[in-house]
């Protein structure tokens, strides 16, 4: 068996499969499945991973492999064979596949060395190796293969007495300390304590510190603690007493905050009833998705906690995804207090290094939970027990670039794999889940009250067509703006969400409310400035701007937007005396900033907290009584079949902030379409009926979870070569796929030109299609061929944005 098959680091058609090897002699035995290799391909050298190790090759003649890049496999067998799954799903290269499970710190310049591990001593090791790390127990990689001891170094690394680490150049550097141990036995300190003369009396300290405790410890505590400076160390060293070494530490995140240990709360008849399901589920190791479905503030969270301890108790490991906006300080405090030091946290805010540090405690076994964002259900765990994600309707659990995966399916995918649960919890579920759960695909459990009985807040949804004809030109309706200045004299606080998507892209008359749509889609037609046109983003339709609103005549047609610096100016000069704290984009850039502002608001430090997409999630403080949506409808127009949807789930979302504790909560949406159903039930919160309307919609429409979706889209500089050949793709999906299937185009992409590249699409619209990955790799194929004419094609299985 000397020979490894190995996926190379160059993503394009031609390489997209093994390569085989040699292994040179040293390294037989040695060299496994999930490791990193460094092989000549072409000119160069570059990285690769092997995926297996065979007795012999179809070729005749094999080059040798350089050298491992790892002493252990960074992707284990599991991982390896979802990768297979990954490129299969999401018609993406192996080495994107791979690529995307591992941290941005192995994938950039590396030097490599090899180190002691924490707990091992020199006079561990075997002689020969001895003296290489007696200095700053460290050997550089290119020194071990010169020195041909590497096997050696394998057997030691195998008993986990020694570990590789990259020192990646400019990404990530590994945190070193200075630390101080023995280097003579416990008898020898003893007798060089009793020889040193009275003068030596710090000398005398550190060594019967020493004789005491027969460890390692940090150089800086070490002179805290005997106070004494670092040069009575230094003599000691000089005398070969005492050794100094540089250990690494991790770099904690959250390394100066103490979190306050929680115990299990008692669960409420119903939280006891929808967990005992997935309790059963864990103990008999049997694999079943749950659909978690609970008003917001029905502890859902607790749900969580107990069934992960459960998991720990039986030895196994879980990971709990939450959308990005969502990993506020609160909910990694409620993980840390719960589970303490067997949390990693990953998620976008850290630096290169803390995410490298994090993902390296769970490739060690050092930790058993891990919450974080969409990338982190890539935890190289090996004893899943359980895998949650919170808020499973969250479209930020779609990858939007290559491998375009959705979260969740690699959830239940990895979750087969270890016969366990999965548990997609949301007060919102995507209709896709719900449908499945409707199905019986997954299993509903249902959480239909608030924790402590609060009632859901009350909700006001005012007309601003109304506002305007009574001559109120400012953004806050009457009602709001009494509301919040009620709030202020009661030292209650508030929150105001304004919705930023879909920034002015739709036009509207304001005196009637009316906004254009397709006359052939169900969908509102994108409004262009640069010709002042009108268009459709699905079949393509084209109109001019009116002048006057179709519908009633009124001039004041035109199109919308606002930002969160306007409304916090508007703000000062209506309620100079309310404190505002504004979150969005730019207040937020800097890291720790969220985390701060969301500390100054639960510390009482402003009375309003203004902001986007980000404040609608997870946050829970006692004092919030009144919630304000801004503009309720500018996600409602867009392109987009899932608008109703996320407009329902959002509104929703943002009105479970108030009154979450003692006191009561009241929510005032302002939209201009306070007849649309998404809005009126959000306003309910009145979830199955939603579900039941927009599910006649999109059956009308053959829209998911009807009918699934692929999109192709096809881009190049001329445009002539972009029609022709989405023409020419649009004929040959045609030819191969059944009547059933749905296909529309060519169309121009929503987005027309990015660039300078025209962007053409194809959408498919299918339920049962045999054919269908077939017929797509086929066209990825050929024009994958085709990179000289500079023609590019991606495609998306399930897209989220048809943008």
């Amino acid at each position: 068996m000397n020979i490894a098959s190995v996926i190379v680091d160059v993503p394009t058609k031609q390489t997209d499969k093994t390569f085989d090897y040699l292994i040179p002699e040293e390294w037989i035995g040695t060299i496994q499945p999930g490791m990193r290799v460094v092989v000549p391909f072409g000119p160069r050298n570059i990285q690769g991973f092997v995926m297996d190790i065979i007795a012999e090759s179809k070729f005749k003649k094999l080059r040798e492999i350089i050298e491992p890049m790892d002493l252990e496999p960074v992707l284990n067998h599991e991982l390896l064979e979802l990768g297979d799954w990954l490129t299969e799903n999401t018609l993406c290269f192996k080495i994107s596949a791979f690529q995307v499970m591992l941290p941005a710190a192995l994938k950039a310049k590396y030097e490599k060395k090899v180190k002691l591990a924490s707990n091992t001593r020199v006079s561990d090791l075997p002689l020969n190796l001895q003296d290489m790390f007696t200095n700053n127990g460290m050997v550089k990689w290119e020194e071990a293969i010169s020195t041909g001891i590497v096997p050696v170094l394998q057997r030691e690394a195998a008993k986990h007495n020694l570990e590789v680490i990259y020192e990646v150049k400019e990404r990530v550097r590994k945190k070193q300390m200075k630390f101080i141990r023995p280097l003579v036995s416990l008898e020898e300190l003893k007798e060089e304590a009793k020889r040193l003369s009275a003068r030596a009396e710090k000398q005398k300290q550190v060594l019967h510190y020493f004789v005491e405790n027969f460890d390692a410890i940090e150089l800086r505590k070490l002179t805290a603690e005997i106070n004494t400076t670092s040069s009575t160390i230094k003599t000691l060293v000089d005398k070969q007493l005492l050794t100094e070494f540089e250990l690494e530490v991790y770099r904690d995140p959250y390394e100066n905050r103490s979190f306050e240990r929680t115990k299990p709360l008692p669960l409420t008849s119903s939280q006891q009833t929808a967990i005992e399901p997935i309790l059963d589920s864990i103990e008999n190791q049997k694999h079943e998705v749950f659909l978690l479905y609970g008003v917001t503030g029905s502890g859902k969270t607790e749900i969580y906690l107990q069934s992960i301890q459960e998991v720990i108790e039986k030895g196994k490991e879980a990971i709990v995804l939450v959308p990005e906006i969502a990993l506020t300080p609160q909910m990694v405090n409620r993980f840390k207090g719960r589970f303490g030091d067997l949390v990693a946290v990953l998620h976008s805010g850290l630096s290169a290094g803390e995410k490298y540090d994090e993902w390296r405690k769970i490739q060690r076994k050092e930790v058993k939970v891990v919450v974080g964002a969409r990338s982190a259900i890539f935890a190289p765990f090996e004893n899943l027990g359980i895998i949650i994600i919170d808020e499973e309707h969250e479209t930020s659990y779609k990858q939007e670039e290559m491998p375009r995966y959705h979260a969740r399916d690699v959830a239940v995918q990895r979750a087969k794999t270890y016969n366990c649960p999965v548990v997609l919890g949301s007060a919102t579920p995507s209709l896709e889940s719900f449908a499945r759960a409707q199905k019986k695909v997954y299993q509903l459990l249902s959480l239909p009250s608030r924790m402590n009985n609060q009632s859901l807040p009350s909700v006001d949804i005012i007309d601003m067509r109304e506002e305007l004809r009574e001559g109120n030109r400012s953004m806050f309706s009457r009602k709001l703006f009494e509301k919040l200045q009620d709030r202020i004299e009661k030292k209650q606080q508030s929150v105001l969400f304004l919705n930023k998507r879909g920034h002015s892209s739709f036009v509207m008359c304001r005196d009637c409310g009316y906004v254009m749509n397709c006359p052939y889609c169900d969908i509102s037609l994108t409004y262009h400035r640069v010709n002042e046109q009108m268009k459709c983003h699905y079949c393509g339709y084209e109109t001019s701007v009116p002048s006057n609103c179709p519908e009633c005549s009124s001039e004041y047609i035109r199109y919308f937007g606002t930002g969160t610096q306007k409304v916090e100016e508007e703000l000062g000069k209506i309620l100079p005396e309310a404190r505002i704290i504004r979150m969005d984009v730019d207040t937020t850039g800097r890291k720790g900033a969220h985390e701060r502002l969301l500390k100054d608001f639960q510390d009482g430090k402003a009375d309003i907290l203004l902001g986007t997409q980000m404040i609608a999630k997870g946050l829970d403080f006692p004092n919030i009584t009144l919630v304000g949506v801004l503009s309720a409808d500018t996600m409602l127009h867009l392109p987009d079949f899932r608008a109703s949807e996320k407009t329902f789930q959002l509104l929703t979302q943002v009105s479970g902030r108030a009154g979450r504790h003692k006191l009561p909560g009241e929510v005032v949406i302002q939209t201009y379409t306070p007849e649309h159903y998404s809005v009126e039930l959000a306003g309910t919160q009145d979830y199955d009926l939603f579900y039941q309307r927009e599910m006649m919609i999109r059956k009308t429409h053959h829209y998911p979870p009807f009918y699934y979706l692929s999109l192709i889209t096809i881009s190049h500089e001329q445009l002539i070569t972009v029609v022709s050949a989405t023409e020419k793709i649009v004929t040959y999906v045609r030819s191969q796929l059944s009547k059933e299937a749905v296909v529309l185009g060519p169309a121009a992409s929503p987005i027309p030109r990015i660039n300078n590249r025209y962007r053409y699409q194809c959408l498919i619209k299918y339920k049962r299609e045999p054919n269908m990955t077939k017929t797509l790799k086929t066209i990825l194929d050929q024009y994958q061929m085709d990179t000289k004419s500079g023609l590019l094609v991606s495609i998306d299985v399930n897209p989220f944005i048809l943008m």
